[in-house]
C-alpha cells in the first residue's frame, strides 16, 4: 500500500495539484484522525515506551510484592488504576491525541486479569498455590475466568473506542485461553504435541478471523494487524515444535513456510513473510547440517537457487500487473478489493 508522506503532498504542491493551504490541512487531519497509524518519530516513541513501562509493569513484571495487599487490596488497586486509565483515555480522545488514548485504553484491558484475579482471591474462590506472576508464565486451567472478563472488557473498549491498538491484549489473551482450554479439557496435563496441535489450529482460526476482520475494516483503520500477528506465531511455534521425524514432513513443513510467504505477498503483510523466512532458513540448516553434511555441492546449489530465485522477482516485475489480475479473478469480490486496497 503505496503510503502518502509529507514530501509527496508538497510535491504534489509544486505541480499545482493541490494548494499548500490544502496539503496543511490534510496533514492535520491525518494526524489527528483516530485510525491514523503510529509514526517512527520521538513523540510516538515516548508515547510508546511509557504506556508499555506502564502495562509491563502492572502485567509482565508483577511481582509477589502486590500479595500483600490480599485479594479485595488488589481489586481496588485494579479498580482504581482502571478508574485513572479511563479518565485519561476520554481526556486523551477528546484533544484527538489518539495514540496516548489507544494506549490509556490498552492499559485498562490489561489491567482486567488483575482485577479479576485479586476479586477472586478475596471472595475465597482462589487456588493457594497459584499467583497472579505465573498468568503469563505457565498454563493452567484456573485462569480461563480471568481471560474470559478481559476478552469481555476488551471488546467494550474496542467497541467505544475503535483503536486497533485495542486488538493487541485482545490477541494475547486469546492465544493464552487456547492453551489454557486445552489444560482444562485434559484434566491439567497437555504435552507438547497437544500443545502443537492446538497452537497450529488455533493460529489457522486466529488468521481467519484476521483475514474476516481485515475485509471489514479495509476501508478504516488497520484493525487485523495483531490479530494477524499473533495467528502467525501461534501458528507457525506450533508447527515448528511439532515432531518431524522424517525428511517427507520437513519438506512439507518448508513448503508450508513457502506458502506462509505468498500469503504475505498477498495480503502485503510482513508477519507472513518473516516466519515463512524463517521456516525456510531452519529447513536449509537442517539440510546443510545433515542430509548434505560436508558436501561441497550443496552451497553450490542454494547459490544456483538464491540466483533463480532473482530472475523469478525480475520476471515477476515484467508481468506482476497482468498476473496478479488473473490470480485475482479466482477470489470473491471482498478479497479482490482488499487485495487491491492494500496494492494502492
Amino acid at each position: 500500500m503505496m503510503k502518502i508522506t509529507s514530501e509527496l503532498l508538497s510535491d504534489a504542491a509544486k505541480k499545482g495539484i493541490i494548494s499548500n493551504t490544502q496539503v496543511n490541512e490534510l496533514l492535520s487531519f491525518a494526524r489527528s484522525h483516530p485510525g491514523a497509524g503510529p509514526r517512527f518519530d520521538f513523540t510516538h516513541i515516548l508515547y510508546y515506551l511509557g504506556g508499555m513501562l506502564a502495562i509491563g509493569a502492572m502485567t509482565l513484571f508483577m511481582n509477589l510484592g502486590w500479595e500483600v495487599f490480599g485479594g479485595w487490596g488488589i481489586f481496588i488497586i485494579s479498580c482504581l488504576y482502571g478508574a485513572g486509565g479511563l479518565f485519561l483515555t476520554g481526556s486523551f480522545a477528546g484533544k484527538q491525541l489518539h495514540i496516548p488514548a489507544a494506549i490509556c485504553a490498552t492499559f485498562v484491558v490489561a489491567l482486567t486479569p488483575l482485577a479479576i484475579y485479586g476479586l477472586q482471591k478475596g471472595m475465597g474462590w482462589w487456588v493457594p498455590e497459584a499467583v497472579y506472576r505465573d498468568y503469563h508464565r505457565y498454563i493452567r486451567y484456573h485462569w480461563i475466568f480471568m481471560e474470559l472478563g478481559t476478552l469481555t472488557t476488551g471488546a467494550v473498549m474496542a467497541w467505544r473506542y475503535r483503536y486497533p491498538f485495542l486488538l493487541m491484549p485482545i490477541a494475547a489473551t486469546l492465544w493464552y485461553m487456547s492453551m489454557d482450554l486445552t489444560a482444562m479439557l485434559t484434566g491439567g496435563r497437555i504435552d507438547r504435541e497437544l500443545a502443537s496441535l492446538v497452537s497450529v489450529w488455533f493460529g489457522v482460526g486466529h488468521i481467519l478471523l484476521a483475514l474476516l476482520v481485515d475485509i471489514r475494516s479495509r476501508k478504516s483503520a488497520d484493525y487485523a494487524f495483531w490479530l494477524y500477528i499473533f495467528g502467525v506465531m501461534t501458528f507457525w511455534g506450533g508447527l515448528t515444535s511439532m515432531d518431524s521425524s522424517g525428511e517427507w514432513s520437513r519438506f512439507c513443513y518448508m513448503l508450508v513456510n513457502l506458502g506462509l510467504i505468498g500469503m504475505g505477498v498477498l495480503l502485503v503483510r510482513r508477519v507472513f513473510v518473516i516466519f515463512g523466512a524463517l521456516g525456510i532458513t531452519l529447513y536449509l540448516g537442517h539440510l546443510a547440517s545433515t542430509i548434505f553434511k560436508d558436501s561441497w555441492f550443496f552451497p553450490i546449489s542454494l547459490t544456483l537457487i538464491g540466483l533463480g530465485i532473482v530472475l523469478l522477482g525480475v520476471w515477476w516485475q515484467r508481468h506482476e500487473q497482468e498476473l496478479t489480475a488473473y490470480l485475482q479473478g479466482f477470489f470473491p469480490a471482498p478479497l479482490r478489493e482488499l487485495f487491491t486496497d492494500r496494492k494502492a
